[in-house]
């Protein structure tokens, strides 16, 4: 099934990227990463991610984890966003601390090391994979009739029998 017609709630989002409830919901309300496929209208709605959602979450807790200001992520997002999310997978995201770069290419990288600045990156392809292999193991959830995706853990019997009393 294509990953657009696939969508993610909080918890899965959260264990795939790595961050607590907590994080996603501040993040959410806030605006810094707020659910693609749907948002949440009130109480009891649930938030639903997509895969690309979940890959810019798993970016921003690198970032928070090697001490990039919330600002300067909030900067880089709206960024990614304005690009539409296009060629995520093939995109390096720099920082030097103060600045986030993208580099789409190994010249772009090796121009921003030779600053002589210390840098690090994010090759955005690596967390594509992470997120791929965490989320295969969790639970999906179809966007257009809301079906319970059951991940490759066979010890979920529970999702499986109710995918089946439907």
């Amino acid at each position: 099934m294509a990953s657009e017609q696939i969508g993610y709630r909080g918890p899965t989002a959260c264990a795939a990227a790595g961050i607590t409830y907590r994080q996603l919901d501040y993040w959410a309300r806030t605006g810094l990463v707020e659910p693609s496929v749907r948002p949440a209208h009130g109480s009891g709605t649930q938030r639903l991610y997509s895969f690309r959602d979940v890959v810019v979450l798993k970016i921003v807790k690198r970032f928070l984890d090697t001490g990039v200001s919330l600002q300067n992520i909030r900067t880089a997002v709206q960024h990614l966003r304005e690009r539409g999310f296009r060629d995520l997978e093939r995109m390096t995201l720099m920082s030097d601390g103060a600045t986030v770069y993208e580099c789409t290419s190994p010249d772009e990288v090796h121009a921003l090391l030779q600053g002589g600045q210390g840098v690090f990156g994010i090759a955005v392809g690596v967390v594509w994979r992470d997120v791929e292999s965490a989320l295969s193991q969790l639970h999906g959830e179809r966007v257009d009739t809301g079906e319970t995706l059951v991940g490759h853990n066979p010890a979920d019997e529970l999702a499986r029998r109710r995918n089946r009393a439907v």
